[in-house]
């Protein structure tokens, strides 16, 4: 079993800021890539930011220069350190792992979403 556990949501002022943490356990062998996607009310999932186990990373445009996403691997844990947060960044949070476990099986595991808000 894999479980991804996110903590860190809450409520913010615009212009504040909020870091997000993804843990990941169980019968794991590698971890590749890892990331954060979010979902606002009536829109799509999308990606925020991914980032490789060689520790390359990507961002969506509306999120550069603002959020940073990092990783420890020896903790198999993601972090999404949000700043100068807008109202339009307010969304349910998912961490996103690509996971190798124990017995050779690949597959994409998500955590259960964490509410962020935003407030003007």
């Amino acid at each position: 079993q894999v479980q991804l556990v996110e903590s860190g949501g809450g409520l913010v002022q615009a212009g504040g800021s909020l870091r997000l943490s993804c843990a990941a356990s169980g019968r794991i062998y590698v971890i590749t890539t890892m990331g954060w996607y979010r979902q606002a009310p009536g829109k799509q999932r999308e990606v925020v930011a991914t980032i490789t186990s060689g520790h390359t990373t990507n961002y969506t445009d509306s999120v550069k220069g603002r959020f940073t996403i990092s990783r420890d691997n020896g903790l198999k844990t993601v972090y999404l350190q949000m700043n100068s947060l807008k109202p339009e960044d307010t969304a349910v949070y998912y961490c996103n792992a690509d996971i190798i476990t124990v017995t050779y099986r690949r597959n994409d595991y998500w955590g259960q979403g964490t509410q962020v808000t935003v407030s003007s």
